[in-house]
């Protein structure tokens, strides 16, 4: 019976210990952030204007214009919650070829960025360059497609839910940080503890631009599953691109098609 008792009551210690370390550690369970900037445009022969913008807390980011040579529109990038812009110049790349400037920031606590990331942080760092683009460059909203991949797709549905573009791209984006953090962790009560929401779902219930859902059935981090519930959620203007290859190299695998559904995507919304 001692035994049995000093087991239960392990147990139940080791599961409040894990409780105490998702609850205190919550950000480092999200954020990745890492301050070597690797490449910058011109390594892939681009030219760029490297960038300052500050928030409206006073938070100072950096950014990167990449203009088209065939300008067609402006693409506002959202990345994702690991590294940092720099690791993201083959998708500027892809854009770029599109005939999108191209307007890259990195999120408080990345790169050059001063500040430590949160998720109102991230929702204002979107917000300050959006402004940027309106407000200093003069762009109408008209010539804006927002894009997010991964965690920045959650943040560009927000931006786009109280600002409006041409268009919206979410390139493998969860439902909410709750759903896939429930999904990952059973045992835990996420839903209870979680001080993050990301709820992109709930965020496109105010979207009325197009929306353009993209999402690999190889994605081994976000569940295709989460790229389907998405998409049935909309119920304006929209369209569906299956991937294939994983979460971070699925546009790559897919090249041919993800360069043509998106051209097709920005002919009708811009």
């Amino acid at each position: 019976m001692k035994t049995i008792k000093f087991f239960i009551l392990t147990g139940v210690a080791v599961y409040v210990i894990m409780l105490l370390y998702f609850i205190l550690g919550q950000s480092g369970f999200i954020y990745f952030p890492s301050g070597n900037i690797v490449a910058t445009p011109a390594n892939a022969g681009l030219e760029y204007d490297d960038l300052r913008i500050e928030t409206s807390d006073g938070v100072d980011i950096s950014a990167w214009f990449v203009p088209a040579a065939d300008r067609r529109g402006t693409l506002l990038f959202c990345h994702g919650n690991a590294g940092n812009i720099s690791h993201r110049i083959d998708s500027i790349k892809v854009f770029n070829s599109l005939g999108l400037d191209v307007l890259i920031f990195d999120y408080r606590g990345y790169g050059t960025s001063s500040g430590s990331p949160s998720e109102e942080g991230t929702y204002l760092d979107a917000l300050a360059s959006y402004r940027y683009l309106t407000e200093t460059l003069g762009i109408p909203d008209s010539e804006i497609v927002l894009f997010g991949r991964s965690l920045g797709a959650s943040v560009a549905a927000r931006l786009a839910s109280r600002n409006p573009a041409a268009g919206l791209i979410l390139d493998s984006a969860f439902t909410s940080i709750t759903d896939l953090g429930a999904e990952l962790y059973p045992l835990i009560p996420i839903r209870h503890i979680s001080r993050f929401s990301y709820n992109t779902t709930e965020y496109l219930k105010d979207v009325k631009a197009p929306v353009m859902v993209i999402h690999s059935s190889d994605d081994e981090i976000i569940p295709f599953r989460h790229g389907e519930r998405i998409y049935s959620s909309i119920s304006g203007e929209k369209k569906f691109l299956r991937l294939r290859g994983s979460h971070n190299d699925g546009f790559v695998r897919s090249s041919p098609n993800y360069i043509n559904a998106v051209s097709g995507f920005l002919d009708t919304a811009l």
